[in-house]
Order: C-alpha cells, then sequence, then structure tokens
C-alpha cells in the first residue's frame, strides 16, 4: 500500500508539472530576447531599427516617472473624469522598460519598470466608469501582464511585491474579464469581437502570470467554442476559397479591424508560447481574416457579406472608415505564418513591410487608439528568412 500511495504521488507531481508554464511566457520567451540581443549585438537589420525606435520612445526612458491612481475611470459617468490616459501611458513605459532591460541588461531600465508595477499594485482598486471599463480591464489587463511576466524573471522584484501584483491583476482585472465573458444575456454577439478578444488576452495573460491553469484554459476555450463575437469562428465570420475571411468589424470601421487583428495575434502567440497553436486552428482561419483585412487596407478590393446580428446591427457594405490606418499589429501575424510556418501571406506580408519598423505606444498619438497595441514588433517578431 506505501508503495502505491508513493506511485501515485509521484505521478500527481509528474502530471502538476507537465501542467507547469513556461516563464517568461507571454508574448516574448527567453530564447526571444537571447536571439534579438544578438542581433543587435551584430548591427542586424531590421532589428537595429526596431531598437532604434524603443530607445527614442519618451516611455522609454530611465527617468519616467509613473502616475498611478486608486481608481480608473474610463468612460464618463455624470460624475468622474475620465483618467485612463494615465494607466496606458504607464502599462507603455513599464513594457518598454522591460524590453529595454532584457535586451540592453542595464538595470536601470528594469528598476524602472518596477517603480511602475509596484506603484500600481499598490494604488490600484478598482476600474469604473460606462460599460467602457470592461474594455479597460481587457486592453490593459493583458498588457499590464505582459510587463510583469517580463519582470518577473529581475531579481531586484522582491516576492512579496510580485505577489502583491498579481493579487491585484486578479482582484481589478481578472474579476471583470471572467464576469464579462460569463455573462448570459439573450444576444451574445451584442458586443464586437474586439470587446470579447481583448478581455480574452487579460484572462490568458493574468493566468500566466499566476500560474492558474483555470484562467488559461477559460481563454482557450472561449476562443475554440465561446458564444460571442471572440470565437474564431464568428470573429472571421464568412470565408472565401482558401485564402480570405472577412472579419466580423469589416463593416463598422478598419481601425477596430485592425485592432482585432492584433488581439488575436497576441492570443495566438502567448498560447504558442505556452505550447498551444491557436493560429493553426480550424486551417488557419485567423490567417485568412488577418489576410483579408490587410487586403482592404492595403487598397485593394475584397468581396463582402452584410453583416448583420441579434442587437439590430446591419452593415451592408464594408466600411472605408479609418482605411489604411497604421497600427503596429503585423509583424506578429507575418513573421508567424510566413518565416517560421512557412506559409503564403502575401498581403500581411506588405502590411508588415508598409509600417516597418513598428513603433509602440507613444509612436502612433496620444490617444488610447495609440497604446491598444504594444507593438515593437520589428525588434520582437523578426526571425530569419
Amino acid at each position: 500500500m506505501r508503495t502505491l500511495l508513493i506511485i501515485s504521488a509521484l505521478l500527481t507531481s509528474v502530471a502538476g508539472f507537465s501542467q507547469s508554464f513556461l516563464h517568461p511566457g507571454l508574448l516574448q520567451k527567453e530564447s526571444d530576447f537571447d536571439r534579438i540581443r544578438q542581433k543587435i549585438r551584430q548591427d542586424a537589420e531590421p532589428w537595429v531599427s526596431g531598437w532604434k525606435v524603443l530607445e527614442a520612445n519618451s516611455h522609454a526612458q530611465a527617468n519616467y516617472k509613473p502616475r498611478p491612481v486608486s481608481i480608473v475611470y474610463r468612460g464618463y459617468d455624470g460624475v468622474h473624469k475620465e483618467n485612463y490616459a494615465l494607466l496606458y501611458n504607464d502599462i507603455a513605459a513599464a513594457y518598454a522598460l522591460a524590453i529595454r532591460w532584457k535586451i540592453s541588461e542595464d538595470t536601470a531600465f528594469a528598476n524602472a519598470a518596477v517603480q511602475i508595477l509596484n506603484g500600481w499594485a499598490d494604488s490600484l482598486t478598482a476600474l469604473e466608469g460606462t460599460n467602457d471599463r470592461v474594455l479597460a480591464a481587457g486592453l490593459y489587463g493583458y498588457e499590464l501582464a505582459n510587463a510583469a511576466e517580463i519582470m518577473r524573471t529581475y531579481p531586484g522584484w522582491d516576492v512579496p511585491a510580485f505577489d502583491r501584483f498579481r493579487q491585484m491583476m486578479k482582484n481589478v482585472f481578472y474579476t471583470i474579464n471572467h464576469q464579462f465573458l460569463t455573462r448570459t444575456e439573450g444576444c451574445m454577439t451584442h458586443f464586437y469581437a474586439n470587446w470579447d478578444l481583448c478581455n480574452m488576452d487579460a484572462v490568458m495573460a493574468i493566468g500566466v502570470l499566476c500560474d492558474d491553469r483555470s484562467m488559461y484554459n477559460e481563454a482557450i476555450g472561449y476562443f475554440k467554442n465561446g458564444p460571442g463575437n471572440g470565437n474564431i469562428l464568428k470573429a472571421v465570420n464568412v470565408l472565401y476559397g482558401d485564402s480570405l475571411g472577412q472579419w466580423q468589424e469589416s463593416g463598422r470601421d478598419q481601425g477596430h479591424t485592425q485592432l482585432g487583428i492584433g488581439e488575436m495575434g497576441a492570443l495566438c502567440e502567448m498560447a504558442w508560447n505556452q505550447g498551444d497553436d491557436l493560429y493553426g486552428y480550424d486551417n488557419n482561419r485567423f490567417l485568412k481574416g488577418a489576410e483579408y483585412v490587410a487586403r482592404y487596407n492595403l487598397g485593394d478590393s475584397v468581396p463582402y457579406t452584410e453583416y448583420t446580428n441579434c442587437a439590430g446591427v446591419d452593415q451592408p457594405v464594408i466600411s472605408a472608415t479609418a482605411r489604411g490606418s497604421a497600427r503596429p499589429v503585423w509583424e506578429l501575424v507575418y513573421n508567424h505564418y510566413v518565416r517560421r510556418r512557412g506559409l503564403q501571406a502575401p498581403n500581411c506580408a506588405r502590411m508588415a513591410a508598409a509600417l516597418r519598423p513598428e513603433g509602440g505606444g507613444g509612436n502612433y498619438g496620444p490617444n488610447s487608439g495609440g497604446f491598444d497595441q504594444l507593438g515593437y514588433g520589428t525588434l520582437l517578431y523578426t526571425l530569419e528568412p
């Protein structure tokens, strides 16, 4: 009996280990930083051009001063002034500083990043405002978790402070993410794809950061089977042959279609780094959606099927609003499908080339749309041809 108990314990231990996460293991892994560092030392392009964009960004400076608050408001509730720009600027800085530290190995950048993360961990208690607080929970939740996941490898970030940060992420962000994704209403496609996707990103990122497999699996499950438009079958809702797939927000505007590509790309990359291939799910369905969005934003024509939903939305034609706008989301998609997997993605390739080198928060204007993506894709995602 004792032998059986020992064997059972060992098997449980092995099973638990097999479920452990790779750290750092969200948008970047340690091997990614090793590769990039080598390329910078070799003065290799396009990595050096991407590095210079990062170095020049005002958010990436070691003297950056964070401005944490206890309550972040997104959406005017009739009483409180919106202040969410404080959060998205500080997140852009924490992420940029984390990258500068990992590549340069200068601890001045690490200390500045930790100061930002600790400031928010010790201050933030709630996200409020209108229903737009759900967007804040999603977008800023996954971005903040990515900065922290990189910094968890810094010896100067002590364990109690890191644990306080993780608890804040669960209490303030995940609570809203989970409530939104598990809501029950008669019209589950009422919200556009980007609402679901950013919250799925946050759930996955916080799950890895907090070593919570159930959170991570929640995001994977929604991608495949969720009732809302974050489900890949609804986000890319019409297929045209083997190469194009209409994006759910195409009849709305092109800023949001590109935002959706960035959000789904982030989800796929984070999952890929943990050993799950969402990029290839349903015969590379995400690639078809990305090719569609890229093609239209490059000025070419695409087929379009009238979009309607249960909330009364009717979009009979594709929208030209914000067509061709710049968002740093294309290097990730292009490099995965073309350079990592050897597939064809001609429109994503052209889009990536047009925006190269990609910048980050602060390089695309001062408003929230310029901070909805972490960016720096040329530096971070470029792989060998």
